[in-house]
């Protein structure tokens, strides 16, 4: 982040876990994108069956219900939009019809279920967003000027506050994407959607991505432990 000390090595774990994590992702996704699966079903199809399944009606946007499933330009965008209720899915996985298409479906549509049945992390998760958003880019500018220029323990501990929100957010998601997935393989499992060989190859796609939210939040906090030290320290 800063200053090239000790404390650097603080952080060349989780930087090295992220690098793993964004290779192993993107790898396991390209294998498994190349598998049809033996139902023929879209990860649109998927979506909305699971939606059925879990009583959650499909139009409206009103609490309790997702508004749209649309598809969205790019690789790998897919999101659950709790602003909107809109479920969005990148073309390969709206239209597509592999095993990495229907995972990663199901684990988009999880998070709507959980939007709809008020998962509290996911709640608390959107209470601390704003903040959150904040603390992130201007928590560690605080932190650089008072440390640098101006010399003031109040901005820097100012900083630091305000940085600690942002990592409380990167490791609430954590909870969060973890349980989407459950939710996603219990409901593929569950639907007949996937057959027991092309479950496994659903759940290396959803475990390889969750390991990057694993980075993320370790990555977080060591950063955030870092700041710490650098304000004691100096």
């Amino acid at each position: 982040m800063l200053f090239y000390d000790w404390t650097m090595l603080l952080i060349l774990p989780a930087f090295l876990l992220a690098i793993w994590a964004q290779f192993k992702v993107k790898s396991t996704y390209a294998k498994y994108a190349k598998v049809n699966v033996r139902s023929g079903l879209t990860g649109a199809d998927v979506a909305r069956e699971i939606l059925r399944d879990a009583g959650i009606p499909l139009g409206g946007g009103v609490a309790g219900t997702v508004s749209e499933i649309t598809p969205i330009a790019g690789v790998m965008t897919d999101h659950y939009d709790p602003r909107t209720r809109s479920l969005r899915l990148s073309e390969d996985v709206y239209y597509g019809t592999s095993i990495a298409s229907l995972g990663v479906a199901a684990h988009e549509v999880g998070h709507a279920i959980q939007h709809a049945k008020s998962y509290a992390p996911m709640e608390l998760r959107s209470v601390i967003y704003p903040v959150s958003a904040i603390g992130s880019n201007l928590g560690i500018w605080l932190f650089v000027i008072g440390f640098l220029f101006v010399h003031s323990p109040l901005l820097i501990n100012l900083g630091i506050l305000l940085f600690s929100a942002a990592v409380f957010f990167t490791v609430l998601t954590l909870p969060v994407e973890l349980n989407a997935s459950k939710r996603a393989m219990v409901a593929l499992a569950h639907g007949g959607y996937l057959q027991a060989d092309e479950l496994n190859g659903a759940r290396k796609v959803l475990t390889a991505a969750a390991m990057t939210y694993v980075a993320a939040a370790l990555m977080s906090v060591l950063q955030l432990i870092r700041m710490i030290l650098i304000s004691r320290d100096r």
